[in-house]
């Protein structure tokens, strides 16, 4: 950290020399976990400063239940479009990949317009896309309905999981003292929630991903902690502005509406989720296939729903590092590449598990 600039310098010593009492810090976004391990900050930190890792990605918190959906579309004969991180993620029997290994048509896709090009294309074959994300991510499916209605499209839906943070902050709180907030998600959202969560005593600060704007905003957490009063600081005003980005959010508004979600670990959040609209229902594949509803059941040794609560540490499962890897995850934590089991797992991990041994 030797090559840091003046202000970096400063918000260094600051954390460095913090003798307070205990603040628990939850990195709400899995790209800051891995940001913090990788750039070694986690080492500087004083015993007093704790990081947990909340809910990390959309793949993370997606309930067993959706996997088990996606499968029974594609046993339905609809061919899956999905990004790459979810194909691994075990259902109640398995994961997509298992029921690809048995003839499922499964297509891992960088954009849900790649699965609207290819109904296009095939006009013969039923596509259902998994539309997983938080608001950052929501936007660009929303815009896949919208191709596919000018293109007058019968064949193409979206099976949904999109979710909202609002609900989640207010779930998570009493698991922390202040919060990271997720940079991607605010500057969609703007600053204009953290702001009013303070009025329920919930304090954060929304920052970037290099280590100058990582070390400021765990410094100014430290600084704003000790006033023994709710904080929010924007952190990273060169992306984030107070009012978001009005036109992913009109887009989300226009094709999507609030609804109950289940969140792993989280369980049933009121109004945490989005669902397409009545006018657009032709493209919901819950509707389009009649999907019964589902109650998955994930592994009963995993702990990935306690590790999105902060509860406990990817090292504390019984199946970290052991038969939960990279390469053979049992949780949707290690097979995200956002996840805080795989963060430890890639970068401290093992030799936690050693550790443990």
């Amino acid at each position: 950290m030797s090559k840091l600039n003046p202000s970096a310098k400063k918000a260094l010593a600051i954390i460095r020399n913090y003798q307070g009492p205990k603040i628990r810090i939850m990195e709400v976004c899995g790209t800051h976990t891995h940001e913090i391990f990788r750039l070694g900050i986690r080492s500087i930190l004083p015993d007093a400063i704790e990081l947990i890792s909340g809910p990390g990605c959309p793949v993370c918190v997606t309930p067993v239940s959706f996997i088990d959906e996606a499968i029974l579309l594609a046993k339905k004969g609809v061919r899956i479009f999905t990004f790459g991180d979810l194909v691994r993620v075990p259902g109640t029997d398995g994961s997509l990949a298992d029921a690809r290994s048995r003839g499922a048509r499964v297509n891992i896709v960088y954009s849900p317009l790649d699965a609207v090009s290819y109904a296009k294309d095939h006009p013969e074959e039923e596509i259902a896309f998994l539309a997983v994300g938080f608001e950052t991510t929501t936007p660009i499916s929303c815009l896949a309905v919208k191709r596919a209605a000018a293109l007058g499209l019968q064949n193409f839906s979206l099976l949904t999981a999109n979710k909202t943070m609002p609900a989640a902050y207010l779930a998570m709180s009493k698991y922390t003292d202040a919060y990271l907030y997720p940079g991607h998600v605010c500057a969609i959202t703007g600053t204009k929630l953290p702001s009013e969560l303070t009025k329920q005593g919930i304090s954060g600060v929304v920052t970037g991903f290099t280590i100058s704007e990582l070390l400021t905003a765990l410094a100014v957490i430290i600084e704003k902690a000790q006033q023994k009063k709710p904080f929010f600081v924007n952190c990273y005003p060169r992306v984030v502005r107070e009012e978001g980005n009005p036109a992913a959010c009109a887009l989300i508004r226009h094709y999507m509406e609030p609804c109950d979600s289940e969140w792993r670990g989280l369980g049933l959040l009121k109004n945490s989720g989005l669902q397409l609209r009545e006018a657009f229902a032709r493209f919901d594949a819950r509707r389009r296939y009649a999907l019964p509803a589902l109650h998955g059941h994930a592994n009963p040794a995993c702990r990935c729903g306690e590790i999105l609560q902060g509860l406990k540490k990817p090292a504390d499962c019984p199946l970290f590092g052991r038969t939960c890897t990279p390469e053979h995850p049992v949780g949707a934590c290690m097979v995200s590449h956002e996840g805080a089991c795989s963060a430890y797992y890639l970068y401290d991990g093992r030799q936690a598990f050693t550790k443990q041994k």
